[in-house]
């Protein structure tokens, strides 16, 4: 079994990404795969998050490391993509694996892939 990195999610990020898991018609793998990572985080109260932490609304530099090619995205709900130039669904592929990584952890991504954070920066908070 793969060793998974500790995640952390904001109780407000956790609430939101519940409710519309409830309300969207998502596949059913997509939302099997974000629940696995919901149930295995740790949830804090938004004051306590560490700034170091990917949250809904901050904009991550990370790395495939297989390829050695770097992306900056912010990670968003969906109805909130076209606000950012970069921005990414927290029920994208990526921003499934990337929400509750703290700068430097590594994870697993699709068949082949993982990727580490390099920088997290908070936009909205």
């Amino acid at each position: 079994m793969e060793n998974k990195p500790k995640i952390i999610i904001s109780s407000t990020d956790l609430a939101e990404i519940e409710r519309q898991l409830e309300e969207r018609k998502l596949p059913a793998e997509l939302v099997d795969a974000l629940e696995e990572e919901l149930a295995r985080a740790k949830i804090l109260p938004n004051k306590e998050m560490p700034n170091d932490v990917v949250v809904i609304g901050s904009q991550v530099k990370f790395k495939v490391l297989e390829t050695d090619m770097t992306f900056t995205k912010t990670l968003c709900l969906p109805e909130d993509i076209s606000k950012y130039d970069d921005g990414i669904s927290v029920f994208a592929p990526i921003g499934s694996a990337i929400i509750g990584l703290s700068t430097g952890q590594r994870i697993n991504w699709q068949v082949q892939r993982s990727l580490q954070t390099v920088e997290v920066v908070w936009v909205t908070q």
